[in-house]
């Protein structure tokens, strides 16, 4: 990773100096009437780059336009006393060097806990933005300068955010225990169930979403920095989340010539997301579940006699399904009963 870090940066500096041979006899030529397509950032560069007197590479605060008068002492300062969040930190995107949106093409270490002159010479690290000792609107004030586009859009109001979270609670630039989004935990599943342990509790059910196979993960229904949707859902802008469920279960998404109500309205309403120890994830059993609504009428609860549970097709198999078949929805002209 090193040898091609150096070969990279070294390209691009063989780049920028061939630029500076070739534009600056052509910038030095240019009249000054401004009839020249030669704008002022080409002639500015042109002139630095050929300069004898450009600034080392080597020099981090130099190197990107700061200064110790503005209070900034550079990378290397910082990895003198800090090499171990230094080694750290190389591993992270925030280190991307080419990247002119990342710590690295900017301030370096600063970009994040400011400048850093006065604890570099007095060693108080409340002269610096320490993010343990930082309240969560202040950690999240530096974060969101940059990530607030994307999947952060939303972060402003979400639930978490209303919760006092923020982005250290569940992010670690330093000490990251995950292959990705440098998490202080090793997967997903396990710094979500820290909070949601009821949710968590039901991905151990006997019907379940495929989260502790591998398959999904938190966020592959949800955006915990927030979402337009309720519940955080990812998908969808609609007050249910039928949007998220449909990306995977696109044959429920209809529309049908007769429309089960409670389908259209949310899929939670029978089944719950995260597990259950009913078949296809219900909520409830058959036919209880399917009674909450169906109780008046057409068949009522007299299967629960003594004299019907034994012999009622509706106490056991699929129960109301064995006939209903196709209750998320019909397209059949005969199917006002989701029987076909």
């Amino acid at each position: 990773m090193g040898t091609r870090r150096v070969l990279i940066v070294a390209t691009g500096a063989a780049a920028l100096m061939m630029f500076a041979l070739v534009a600056l006899p052509e910038v030095q030529a240019a009249p000054a009437s401004g009839a020249s397509q030669v704008t002022p950032a080409v002639r500015a560069a042109a002139v630095w780059l050929a300069s004898p007197e450009t600034v080392e590479p080597s020099s981090p605060v130099a190197f990107v336009g700061q200064s110790q008068e503005d209070g900034f002492v550079g990378d290397e300062e910082c990895r003198s006393c800090h090499p171990e969040q230094g080694d750290s930190y190389d591993l992270t995107k925030h280190a991307r060097e080419l990247d002119a949106r990342t710590p690295a093409g900017t301030t370096g270490c600063e970009s994040c806990h400011g400048p850093a002159l006065e604890h570099a010479e007095e060693g108080d690290a409340a002269l610096i933005n320490d993010f343990p000792l930082m309240s969560a609107e202040d950690v999240t004030e530096v974060c969101t300068e940059c990530h607030n586009r994307g999947e952060q859009t939303f972060w402003q109001g979400s639930q978490h955010n209303g919760r006092d979270l923020t982005c250290t609670t569940c992010h670690s630039v330093h000490a990251e225990a995950s292959d990705k989004a440098q998490l202080v935990k090793s997967t997903q599943t396990e710094l979500c169930g820290e909070c949601h342990q009821d949710k968590a509790a039901k991905m151990l059910r006997a019907n379940h979403m495929p989260v502790r196979e591998g398959k999904l993960e938190c966020g592959s229904c949800h955006n915990p920095h927030g979402s337009a949707n309720v519940k955080m859902v990812r998908m969808g802008t609609s007050m249910t989340a039928n949007d998220a469920c449909t990306e995977c279960h696109a044959e429920k998404r209809g529309p049908f010539l007769w429309e089960h109500a409670p389908v259209q309205e949310n899929c939670a309403s029978c089944h719950d997301p995260h597990g259950s120890s009913n078949d296809r994830m219900l909520t409830a059993k058959q036919p209880m579940l399917c009674q909450r609504c169906h109780a008046h009428t057409r068949h009522p609860a007299t299967i629960y006699d003594d004299n019907n549970v034994a012999t009622s097709s509706r106490a056991y198999g699929r129960s109301c399904v064995n006939c209903h078949q196709t209750i998320h929805g019909s397209n059949h002209p005969a199917g006002k009963f989701f029987q076909r």
